[in-house]
């Protein structure tokens, strides 16, 4: 039975409690612990869920005997309790980023390595069955060679504002959101960032006390020489008809993608609620049984982690599961490049080479 303990309850510390707890309800797996520092959050969830709780993760992974750890904190603390866990031997999931820094990443995949534990990172774009049935199309060659495209990633205005509020100001549009494409970009490819040249707007947001980028435009080459351009923004208004507006197209030689990933093609419109949008491939709920289940893309990326680990216990090996869909430390090392590339282009107002 594989051990698992939790770091960080937030919205996507949600999502793997929710993951996990069914996984468990199937026999595959144990969810030991969970920690966050938010008292009254880590009360409600260890009665929910019943399991142990802790305001220390240290102490979590002192006390119980875990095979892996989730940590969804924010950006900027996802490095210490990672390293802390690899240095117990305990395998690491991250939610994205990996890191801000590229220090910060390199001493997570060092130490991973060096204790020879997982270091998987959540880039759920790729679990997407859309965007998987394009992956195949470019690897059959139906494109092409790729020469350019674009992507677009929005999201309304109350993720900074009401969601974020207390870190937003730490994190941008780049960090929270650009970050999925530029791995699902790189993954189709196969081809990392080379060169970026960017520019940033401030206003709505700082007019809010809220001190981030309402919007950041990038343009990435890519080192096979392809060339797109990224759209990245969360000031949306509060009534657009989805938390998140996404899509993006690739052009080739041969042939055109284009791939609508907030329009899935169900609009409701509702008295007190005006015009929305469903995206229940990403997260869908069921009840049966009297019991909540849930399915997608966004659920898959989470089980993932804990399939691999079954994976090592069986005797594979970490180089074993690479050639699969999973994203790892070294996926997660090569985003954060090119997001800080994107903002030292806004800064120097140069283009900026990885």
């Amino acid at each position: 039975m594989i051990k698992l303990g939790i770091i960080g309850l937030g919205k996507f510390g949600t999502n793997i409690l929710n993951t996990y707890s069914q996984l468990e309800k199937s026999g595959i797996c144990k969810l030991i612990a969970i920690c966050d520092i938010n008292e009254k959050v880590l009360e409600t969830n260890v009665k929910k869920f019943n399991v142990k709780g802790y305001t220390d993760y240290k102490e979590m992974i002192e006390k119980e005997k875990l095979d892996g750890v989730a940590i969804a904190t924010p950006d900027p603390f996802h490095k210490e309790p990672a390293v802390y866990a690899a240095s117990k031997k305990i395998h690491v999931f991250v939610e994205k980023p990996l890191d801000v820094t590229v220090e910060g990443c390199n001493e997570m995949i060092e130490e991973c390595k060096k204790n020879n534990v997982l270091l998987q990172v959540d880039f759920h774009k790729r679990f997407d069955p859309f965007h998987q049935t394009i992956k195949r199309d470019i690897e059959q060659g139906k494109l092409g060679r790729i020469e350019y495209g674009s992507v677009h990633m929005e999201d309304k205005i109350v993720v900074p504002r009401y969601w974020f509020p207390n870190w937003a100001g730490k994190s941008s549009p780049v960090w929270f959101l650009g970050v999925h494409f530029f791995d699902l970009m790189r993954w189709f490819l196969k081809s990392n960032g080379k060169s970026v040249y960017a520019k940033g707007v401030k206003n709505k947001l700082s007019s809010l006390g809220i001190d981030t980028f309402d919007a950041i435009v990038a343009i990435v080459e890519f080192e096979n020489k392809t060339v797109i351009s990224f759209e990245l923004s969360w000031i949306l208004p509060e009534n657009f008809e989805s938390i998140v507006n996404q899509g993006f197209k690739l052009v080739g030689e041969k042939g055109i993608i284009e791939c609508d990933s907030q329009d899935r093609g169900t609009r409701v419109c509702y008295e007190n609620e005006g015009v929305m949008t469903y995206n229940p491939v990403f997260i869908n709920e069921v009840e049966k049984m009297g019991q909540k289940f849930y399915s997608g893309y966004g659920i898959e990326s989470i089980a993932d982690f804990v399939y691999n680990i079954m994976y090592l216990k069986k005797g594979y090996e970490i180089e074993d599961l690479k050639n699969g869909i999973s994203a790892f430390g070294e996926d997660g090392l090569e985003v954060t490049k090119i997001a800080l590339a994107v903002h030292k282009s806004i800064e120097t107002q140069k283009e900026e080479k990885l």
